[in-house]
C-alpha cells in the first residue's frame, strides 16, 4: 500500500474514533479527579481537567484491516492496558489506579494537541510501517521514556514542554520519508 493510499483511509480511522469516543462519553471523567499525587507535579492542572480517562473491560483498537490498512496487524490484536484518542484514553478495568498507564496515555493526549488529529493519525500510522512496529514507533518510544522517567521518580518537569520539542523533532523525518521532501 502507498503512503498516499494510507493517508486517503486515514478519515474512516478518524470516523471510527469519533463514534466510539460518542459511544463512551457517559463514562468519561476527567484525569484530574482519579486522585493521583504525583501527575499534577508533571502535567498542567488545565490538561489534567481536560483529558478524560474511561474505563472499559477491553480497550478499543480500531479495525485497520477492516478499513484496509495493512502492516497493522499487530496493533489491531495487541491486547493493550490503554489507548489514547484525542483528549481521551481508555484503560481496562484493574488499571485505573495504576498512575503510570495514566502518564503514558497523557503524554499522547499531548501529542494529540499538538500535531492535531490528522497529523497525528498520519504520524502514528507512519512511525508504526517505517519504524518495524507498536513498540517502536517514535510517538510510543517517547511515551515509554518519558514513563521510565516518572517510574523512577525522576524530578518533575513539564512534559507537554519535553513532548513538543521531541515531536518537532521525530515528525518531520517521518512526513519526509513517506511523502517527500517539503512535507
Amino acid at each position: 500500500m502507498s503512503f498516499q493510499a494510507l493517508q486517503q483511509r486515514l478519515p474512516m480511522v478518524r470516523a471510527w474514533i469519533d463514534h466510539v469516543l460518542a459511544a463512551h462519553a457517559g463514562k468519561a471523567r476527567p484525569v484530574a479527579d482519579c486522585g493521583f499525587a504525583r501527575l499534577g507535579s508533571y502535567y498542567s492542572g488545565s490538561l489534567l481537567a481536560s483529558a478524560h480517562v474511561i474505563v472499559v473491560e477491553h480497550v478499543p483498537t480500531p479495525p485497520l484491516m477492516a478499513l484496509g490498512l495493512e502492516g497493522f496487524t499487530e496493533f489491531e490484536r495487541m491486547d493493550a492496558a490503554g489507548i489514547t484518542y484525542l483528549s481521551s484514553f481508555f484503560v481496562r478495568a484493574g488499571y485505573e489506579d495504576d498512575e503510570s498507564l495514566h502518564f503514558h496515555e497523557l503524554v499522547h493526549v499531548v501529542q494529540w494537541q499538538h500535531l492535531g488529529p490528522e497529523r497525528f493519525i498520519t504520524a502514528y500510522a507512519l512511525g508504526h510501517l517505517l519504524s518495524g512496529g507498536y513498540r517502536t514507533n517514535p510517538l510510543e518510544v517517547m511515551a515509554y521514556d518519558l514513563q521510565s522517567k516518572f517510574d523512577r521518580g525522576a524530578p518533575a518537569f513539564d512534559v507537554a514542554t519535553t513532548v513538543v520539542a521531541e515531536l518537532e523533532r521525530v515528525v518531520p523525518p517521518l512526513f519526509q520519508r513517506a511523502f517527500g521532501p517539503g512535507v
